[in-house]
């Protein structure tokens, strides 16, 4: 089957859907410019200071960094926030928008992705289930209660040689010690879930009546499957877009695209305007 060809499957199946299931993994934020952290040599090209120190993203990626080293820790998930706030969604979001639009029940994301980057894009808090949680949010690190609250009067200053946050972290407003990220990390016995579990609700009601729903599921690799297996479970036509690991077993319900997400995506757009489905 030629590209054309997959896209044009692709858009066919998204055309007699009622809804857009968008299963993201940290691949969908590599054409905004984002880093996928892909091993820990993708990984130390962007924090050479955790290189020249041994530290791997999965240890980097651990609640116990805030307690025995807080300025490190907050100078990794610092220097994210920052990043992640001043960066510009890739027009892959918007396409989907548009598509999810012309749909009767319109669309809802499940992302691993604690980037915030699909709100940013437009998409309403209310169709986001961020599985394991978003940077944008803080909670307690013991944590002393259940309160997560927006990380919005935080602005981390970071010394990106040494990777150490510079000025004050935040603090929990009940105990006043330090605060961490509202993300589920590796080990992590002391996450706060009640966000996502409010936000899976919401997916759930959705997916009650949405009875003809297409999932696009984009970069969700293999070596943390959260995504793949969500978008699997679904069992409904499956549009799996991913540059290294598109393998899907192969049915008239199925579509593997082997691009990176916004090639796809400007794909599937393209083959939807043949169909008179976009403009």
């Amino acid at each position: 089957m030629t590209g054309t060809d997959q896209f044009l499957q692709a858009a066919r199946l998204i055309s007699q859907a009622d809804g857009l299931i968008i299963a993201a993994g940290a691949g969908m934020g590599v054409d905004s410019g984002l880093p996928d952290f892909r091993g820990n040599s993708g990984f130390w090209r962007h924090y050479p200071a955790l290189q020249k120190a041994n530290i791997s993203f999965h240890e980097m990626a651990s609640p116990s960094h805030f307690r025995h080293a807080p300025q490190l820790a907050w100078g990794f998930y610092g220097h994210r926030l920052a990043l992640y706030r001043k960066t510009k969604p890739h027009a892959g979001f918007r396409i989907l928008k548009d598509i999810a639009n012309r749909l009767e029940h319109n669309a809802f994301v499940f992302t691993s992705n604690v980037d915030g980057q699909f709100q940013q894009a437009g998409f309403a808090e209310e169709q986001v289930h961020e599985c394991h949680g978003s940077i944008h949010y803080l909670q307690c690190l013991e944590p002393c209660h259940e309160q997560i609250w927006p990380a919005n009067g935080f602005n981390p200053e970071v010394n990106e040689d040494h990777c150490q946050l510079v000025n004050a972290p935040p603090v929990c407003p009940v105990c006043g010690l330090l605060a961490r990220p509202n993300i589920l990390m590796f080990n992590d016995m002391s996450w706060l879930p009640g966000r996502s579990d409010g936000q899976y609700e919401k997916l759930q009601a959705w997916r009650q009546k949405t009875a003809n729903p297409v999932v696009i599921e984009l970069g969700a690799g293999t070596a943390i499957a959260t995504v793949r297996y969500f978008a699997e479970r679904q069992r409904c036509p499956l549009i799996r877009i991913n540059p290294r690991e598109a393998y899907l077993h192969r049915t008239s319900q199925n579509v593997s695209l082997p691009y990176g997400a916004l090639e796809a995506i400007e794909g599937i757009r393209n083959a939807l305007v043949g169909l008179s489905f976009m403009e």
